[in-house]
């Protein structure tokens, strides 16, 4: 990470409230004091804080605090959903008119956001996914149109503390995105473990197997983000006409192969995720 994007956080100004320091949560608040934000500006909202939060008393942050907040710039709310309807009215009432909200649950559209926080508050809905725990995630966020240009720089950073960030304009493509990239990690992991029980079946140690799935995996997807050339074309340079790759591929990408499946899991998740928020 260049010098520069390390200190982005440094200028910060008011008080940035995280409501929920899971996993999610957490990681981001790990990004946000990497990126120079000063622990003495932040308030942490979390009943059961795990230890390495607690510790962060120690550097200044403040956890559960009592009393009225004052100057809140902006706030993270990075709980579960289904608990969002009981916690988000205890936040109303630290939303000023300058004030953003970023919110990082799963299927919580605009809409709720907006009837939760009041008609005029400056809201950002996002969707990260779990690579944002290592720093590597990839979230999309949309914008209601109360945010000013100001506060849409402001959550592009506190988001890139856990990756890459992209916007849309269209809220209705958060499903899609909820169901390439929200749960796409889980797609990768099961072609680790797909991979590796085949190369147990073909022979190898299981251990052995589980190594050579998880270091081919991973090395591929550094080699593709790393590259200036596309998935297609990477694809392309390791298979050789009428050798082991291309034999394999004829399966894969034969009928009934994996674009065909892909295509409906992709299909079948994004109906879900619109159903989840109504």
């Amino acid at each position: 990470m260049a010098d520069r994007d390390a200190r982005k956080l440094k200028n910060f100004r008011g008080i940035l409230v995280l409501v929920g320091a899971g996993k999610m949560g957490g990681a981001l608040l790990d990004g946000w004091l990497a990126r120079g934000l000063n622990p003495k500006k932040i308030v942490v909202i979390e009943p059961q804080p795990a230890k390495p939060i607690k510790a962060l008393a120690r550097r200044g942050v403040r956890i559960n605090p009592r009393g009225k907040l004052k100057d809140v710039a902006a706030i993270v709310v990075a709980v579960k959903p289904q608990i969002a309807p009981d916690i988000m009215p205890q936040l109303a009432p630290l939303v000023a008119k300058s004030t953003l909200v970023l919110s990082i649950m799963a299927g919580r559209p605009l809409q709720f956001l907006s009837r939760m926080m009041g008609a005029n508050a400056a809201l950002v809905r996002s969707m990260p996914n779990t690579p944002a725990a290592i720093g590597r995630g990839i979230t999309v966020a949309v914008a209601n149109r109360n945010v000013k240009p100001v506060q849409r720089k402001l959550a592009g950073d506190l988001l890139a503390a856990a990756g890459k960030v992209e916007w849309i304009a269209d809220e209705a493509l958060m499903d899609a995105v909820t169901a390439v990239s929200g749960s796409g990690p889980a797609y990768v992991f099961l072609l680790a473990e797909a991979l590796a029980k085949a190369g147990v079946a073909a022979g190898l140690p299981p251990e052995l197997a589980a190594t050579l799935a998880r270091e081919t995996i991973a090395g591929s997807g550094e080699l593709m983000r790393r590259s200036d050339v596309d998935a297609a074309t990477l694809r392309q340079n390791v298979t050789s006409t009428g050798g082991t790759t291309a034999a394999a591929l004829d399966v894969l990408m034969g009928p009934g192969g994996l674009e065909g499946l892909m295509t409906q899991a992709i299909a079948a998740a994004t109906r879900r995720s619109r159903e989840l928020a109504g």
